[in-house]
């Protein structure tokens, strides 16, 4: 489960056309959104067993990031947890465990979400790493499916859902939600409520110190 929090990083809004489709709504988003805050909700949902029924499992925090290298999870339901990029490391603070775990970013991402969404600055730099397609409008939302190329990661597909809003005079689009599925088949949807675009964050709000007392891992 902590495992798979690491590959459920992504975020915001964008400004697209109405009728754009969600390329065109990634496109916008990678230029132009360079800060982000959202409340989230994250399903966590493992395939059944012979017999049973699915695990769900739900939590729920706030996001916030910095293109392009830093961003920050807060889980706070209904377990408190830590994740935090700071542009060089990637840091896990488990506060049941007592436990901090730090990684190598640039080690450790490579093709997940938050690759995708706060790495680069333009789709072209994405399909380096991603096999990205339009996917066939649902739910009221414009989809993109972006497949990494390396079949070696945990990452089988990631699905982003954005939603048309406002009207012809103020087209946007707004990246809503976010599907991921990884090679056990264990799906997790994450939900963005109240976006703010480009907030001014300052670097502080992505440095992370290790708490007196903490078992500290490095990976």
């Amino acid at each position: 489960m902590k495992q798979f929090l690491l590959t459920a990083l992504l975020t915001l809004t964008c400004v697209s056309g109405v009728n754009a489709s969600g390329l065109k709504s990634l496109e916008s988003f990678v230029k132009t959104v360079k800060t982000g805050q959202a409340d989230f909700t994250q399903v966590v949902t493992s395939p059944a067993r012979e017999g049973q029924v699915p695990k769900v499992k739900t939590s729920s925090g706030q996001f916030e990031f910095s293109r392009p290298n830093r961003f920050r999870f807060d889980y706070v339901k209904p377990f408190v947890q830590t994740i935090v990029a700071d542009g060089q490391t990637l840091w896990l603070h488990d506060v049941d465990l007592n436990q901090v775990t730090a990684r190598k970013q640039a080690a450790v991402l490579g093709s997940t979400p938050a690759a995708l969404i706060a790495s680069a600055d333009d789709v072209q730099a994405l399909q380096a790493d991603f096999v990205l397609t339009d996917a066939p409008e649902k739910d009221g939302l414009q989809w993109v499916l972006a497949t990494p190329r390396s079949k070696d990661g945990q990452l089988q597909s990631v699905r982003v859902g954005f939603r048309a809003t406002g009207d012809a005079a103020a087209a946007s689009s707004t990246l809503e939600v976010l599907e991921i599925l990884d090679s056990f088949g264990q799906r997790s949807v994450l939900t963005f409520r109240q976006m703010k675009l480009n907030p001014p964050l300052a670097v502080t709000a992505f440095a992370f110190k290790p708490p007196i007392g903490a078992d500290l891992i490095r990976q």
